[in-house]
């Protein structure tokens, strides 16, 4: 057996131990074959690395292949490369700003990063789905910087979804672009680890939120921005990080970051394969996190999501096709969808599900 990071899996590899998440809640169990859907569910409780089994299962020949069509047709789009290149050249801008201020303690410009960002926004508006384009961008080694600026453009989004004011607006975003800074101060021995990590190490990476705010405290940042990098980990349940807070306790822009943070884990490009479906990641979030978020925030951002794939082509796990024609506000992951055989309304087959945007 062997201790792969979560980004690195692969379905067809097969878990070699239980997986617990920091609660110590079952997550997946000894000896199950990896799909799209469980690495996924590893995403939605921030679990960083399992062990697995040496050789890949040859049931994974049974495992849904991946849909290139959609991802493919958008990578290859005129719109998406003129992004793709700008994205490319703010999150080198980011990182070395970031750099400095970790490094050298030089004084945060957070206004001239969230000109960027918008800027990007703004490239973006031309194509109907900016989410498409994020979903798109490939893992690259500055990983940490990469996220944060996906996460900062969610935010954007998420804020205007939510009818906050420009002020506001700004400092969903900026929340977003440093809500992991704290990674910074862990050493990359332990982000890098290629075998397991002990618990202490373990307990080390879990301190980024403290660290973040720690960097960044002498600045000259809102206070609710502060509030994002230490709180964005936690839960409303209480069953989040550093301090087990609950939901009141918990700020505004944390909350917006702490949904932005874990559907961009979960919905992010991979080396071996495309974005994930988001409705994969909808009814992770239906069945088992609904309860954990601000219900406002995680009900308005799912179904502006949602609306944004209304009319798009998916195929099924029962493999017809067909286009979304109507949002079950009931059940964001299980629309209506007009297929060849007539019209299905997912949310009264509980046994077929959308399987890849197409």
């Amino acid at each position: 057996m062997r201790r792969v990071s979560t980004t690195n899996l692969i379905p067809g590899m097969v878990t070699a131990e239980d997986v617990y998440n920091y609660s110590n809640q079952l997550i997946l169990p000894k000896g199950l074959i990896l799909n799209d859907k469980t690495i996924t569910k590893l995403a939605f409780y921030s679990i960083l690395q399992i062990k697995v089994e040496d050789q890949v299962s040859e049931s994974s020949l049974d495992v849904t292949p991946y849909e290139p069509s959609y991802a493919e047709k958008i990578r290859k789009s005129p719109d998406f490369l003129k992004f793709q290149a700008e994205f490319e050249e703010d999150v080198v801008h980011f990182k070395k700003e970031i750099n400095d201020v970790v490094e050298k303690g030089a004084p945060l410009d957070a206004d001239k990063l969230v000109d960027q960002a918008l800027g990007l926004l703004e490239l973006g508006a031309s194509y109907p789905n900016v989410f498409d384009m994020l979903h798109c961008m490939r893992e690259y080694d500055d990983a940490t910087y990469v996220h944060c600026m996906n996460v900062a453009l969610i935010c954007n989004v998420f804020a205007r979804w939510l009818r906050m004011d420009e002020k506001e607006i700004r400092l969903a975003t900026v929340s977003g672009l440093l809500h992991d800074i704290g990674k910074t101060r862990i050493p990359d021995a332990i982000i890098k680890k290629p075998g397991r990590l002990t618990d202490s190490e373990y307990d080390i990476v879990k301190t980024h939120p403290q660290e973040g705010y720690r960097l960044l405290q002498n600045s000259k940042l809102d206070p609710q921005v502060l509030g994002a990098v230490l709180m964005h980990h936690e839960r409303c349940d209480g069953s989040g990080y550093p301090l087990g807070l609950t939901g009141s306790k918990i700020g505004t822009f944390a909350k917006m970051v702490s949904i932005a943070d874990v559907y961009d884990a979960m919905t992010s490009a991979r080396i071996y394969r495309g974005p994930l479906c988001p409705f994969t990641a909808i009814a992770l979030f239906e069945s088992e996190g609904l309860q954990k978020y601000d219900t406002h925030f995680i009900m308005t951002f799912l179904e502006n999501v949602v609306n944004t794939y209304l009319l798009n082509d998916v195929r099924l796990n029962n493999g017809l096709t067909g286009h979304i024609v109507f949002i079950n506000k009931n059940k964001l992951s299980a629309p209506t969808v007009q297929t060849s055989e007539g019209f299905l309304d997912l949310s009264a087959h509980p046994e077929i599900t959308i399987e890849a945007l197409i």
